[in-house]
């Protein structure tokens, strides 16, 4: 999906808030919703790096001071990040033992990027480096600020439509009582509308992160033996703050969430097995092949009970 169909379904997203604001309360209750949503936009642009690194406990590593793997990861990324000729992201890692990671911030001079203690002991060098020119590739596409407002408008519809559903919406006297059916049906179908929104836009930044990223490693094939890892024991290793904060779930390289059985119109990623079957496509096109396995990582890492 393209930067243009990107733009039509954030519009549609905001047209959506504006109509429920319509319903609530006419032309002024519209109005008041889209300077809500904009508010809301201007919040996330400026904090919602602070907030996704602080909801998942992220400690910053200091590549200078930092030893073993952290070092080892610290210094993949630096040297990636300068190779694709963008700014260095703030490194951190989350205390986690599920295999994950994300990247957050508003542009690419204020990024970060984070990866559980799980994907260190769990991946070779080779696979996190890969993993981590994924994350990269999100900064570098501004998929961040994307999805961070694709999020807040996502949530902030929500509530709307409850605050529809209870107190109903802008009607003349001659109209006679709001209806409650209708504003049942908008409770309920415009939170999944927007869902679906913010799922497509999530899912097609994936596919491009994934292609840029197998540029920047200069290797397709362990990003997708990544995915494979980190997909298998996603769904062996519950991530609590994940599960705490599902809002969030759409940043990781894979679903976090341990929820089984979901129709995949609402998965918040592609399918595991179209991802790796698309990245073996670029893997034969750059000629690369797969890589030599390097020595399992861990080593610098504390264990995590």
């Amino acid at each position: 999906m393209g930067f243009f169909r990107t733009a039509l379904l954030l519009s549609a997203m905001t047209a959506l808030f504006g109509i429920i604001g319509l319903m609530i309360g006419g032309g002024m209750g519209m109005a008041i919703a889209l300077g809500l949503a904009v508010v809301m936009n201007l919040w996330a642009y400026w904090n919602s790096d602070k907030m996704v690194l602080k909801a998942f406990s992220a400690q910053l590593v200091d590549p200078t001071t930092a030893t073993g793997m952290l070092k080892t990861y610290a210094d993949d990324i630096i040297s990636m990040a300068k190779a694709a000729h963008m700014p260095v992201p703030a490194i951190y890692v989350i205390p986690d033992k599920a295999p994950n990671a994300f990247a957050t911030g508003r542009d690419p001079e204020h990024a970060a990027v984070a990866a559980t203690h799980g994907l260190l002991q769990s991946l070779t060098r080779e696979e996190i480096r890969a993993v981590m020119a994924h994350e990269l590739a999100h900064i570098k596409n501004r998929d961040t600020l994307i999805m961070t407002v694709t999020a807040t408008l996502a949530g902030a519809i929500s509530s709307l439509a409850n605050f529809a559903m209870f107190f109903g919406g802008s009607q003349s006297d001659e109209d006679g009582p709001p209806n409650f059916i209708v504003m049942l049906l908008m409770s309920i179908l415009a939170p999944m509308a927007a869902m679906i929104v913010q799922m497509a836009i999530s899912r097609s930044r994936e596919y491009e992160a994934d292609r840029v990223g197998a540029m920047i490693a200069g290797d397709a094939a362990s990003l997708a033996d990544a995915l494979h890892k980190i997909d298998d024991l996603a769904h062996r290793r519950v991530n609590h703050r994940a599960e705490a904060h599902p809002a969030a779930a759409h940043m990781f390289i894979i679903n976090p969430l341990s929820g089984k059985g979901m129709d995949n119109l609402f998965s918040t990623h592609p399918a595991t097995e179209n991802r790796v079957r698309a990245l073996m496509e670029i893997a034969g096109r750059m000629g690369t092949g797969r890589p030599g396995r390097g020595s399992k990582t861990g080593s610098g890492l504390p264990q995590i009970d």
